[in-house]
């Protein structure tokens, strides 16, 4: 039964695949769920495009089912720099890639068979204790789930805005009609940047750069990768030039009242995990359990646990990235020895995998540097 045009249980203000996770979730328990966003589907963003295999296990969870001819299945990842070169398949399942527009459009048409209602083309202009503003008019809701992204007004009208961190970067993003060459997601390490390379269908490979610099461009960088832009030279591009601001964010709080926070507008991990999507899709779930149980202190707790694990590794790629002779010796060393690196994207892969075994079993020890010999 749709809801009433001016009362539901749960608004959610954006209609990105966050705040579409969060709407489904909550409606697979029962709740009367609207979303409105102010832009259109399919909505797009430039992203890497690629999603883990606990992303796959999150979105079946939710009744998503993609299409093989729009999505690519790749089974692992490879780490490239230079001539040195490491790979490693998943333990398990495989990740899928797929063109942002086209997951939107999958989540979109199972909130709509589920019966979530849509706002779109739909401004929210405040919040209150009773729901939301709506162009201006009153919308009364139990809950607001701002899933606005980075910029959410949401979480600055609720006063959630006070950051533990902060860290920002930039990503641009080109889609290539071509065929893929790998079925494992490839990443080139570059001087302040990463290429990120996923298929996203048979004949078409999503090439993604995050860097450091605003005023960086796919174009550019490429020739600092002679082998990739060989291998993209000559290729139609299927799509424009899309940039967007990656950050790595915690908030202090995520919830406020009723207002409750999802996605980027919650916090972020840098793009350089591949993470974003799949905290997104698990803080979706733990917040259906929060709102079915009556608890929102509990989706405090676990929206914090969720991210610990990919803001350790965050943390950790981030630091390849800014120390070049460091990330030479760790990728020379993993290149030697391919099953640590196996090890380590089971665990970054596996969501339930504890950190602590990063410590623990993981020993990189790369050698010291010779010391200058000296006359």
């Amino acid at each position: 039964m749709p809801a009433p045009p001016n009362k539901t249980d749960v608004f959610v203000v954006g209609g990105g695949p966050a705040g579409l996770a969060a709407a489904i979730a909550a409606r697979q328990r029962g709740f009367e769920v609207v979303v409105a966003d102010v832009a259109r589907p399919p909505i797009d963003k430039a992203c890497g495009e690629g999603l883990m295999p606990e992303s796959i296990r999150a979105l079946r969870a939710l009744g998503v089912v993609f299409d093989a001819e729009q999505s690519f299945h790749f089974r692992g990842v490879r780490f490239v720099e230079g001539p040195v070169s490491v790979a490693a398949n998943f333990p398990e399942a495989s990740g899928i890639g797929v063109r942002r527009t086209c997951l939107h459009r999958l989540l979109v048409d199972r909130a709509s068979e589920i019966g979530v209602s849509f706002l779109w083309g739909t401004r929210v202009t405040g919040i209150s204790t009773s729901g939301v503003l709506v162009d201006g008019k009153a919308f009364h809701c139990r809950w607001v789930i701002g899933a606005d992204g980075q910029k959410s007004r949401v979480r600055s009208w609720a006063g959630l805005d006070r950051a533990r961190h902060e860290s920002i970067r930039f990503g641009f993003r080109r889609h290539y009609q071509m065929q893929p060459w790998t079925d494992q997601v490839e990443v080139h390490w570059g001087t302040g940047c990463q290429v990120y390379v996923t298929p996203v269908a048979p004949r078409e490979v999503s090439v993604a750069l995050l860097c450091n610099d605003s005023h960086e461009r796919l174009e550019g960088a490429l020739s600092h990768f002679p082998e990739l832009n060989r291998r993209l030279a000559g290729a139609r591009f299927s799509s424009s030039e899309r940039g967007a601001v990656t950050a790595s964010r915690g908030l202090h709080r995520v919830v406020r009242g009723n207002t409750i926070l999802i996605g980027d507008a919650s916090g972020s991990v840098d793009a350089i995990t591949g993470e974003g999507l799949c905290l997104s899709f698990r803080q979706a779930v733990a917040l259906a359990d929060a709102l079915g149980s009556g608890d929102l202190r509990g989706y405090q707790v676990e929206h914090r646990r969720l991210a610990q694990r990919p803001m350790v590794m965050s943390r950790l790629l981030l630091l390849l990235d800014r120390f070049p002779k460091l990330r030479g010796r760790v990728l020379g060393t993993l290149a030697e020895r391919p099953a640590i690196f196996a090890q380590l994207l089971a665990i970054h892969a596996v969501a339930a995998s504890p950190m602590d075994l990063l410590i623990r079993r993981m020993r990189i020890s790369p050698q010291p540097l010779p010391e200058k010999q000296h006359p």
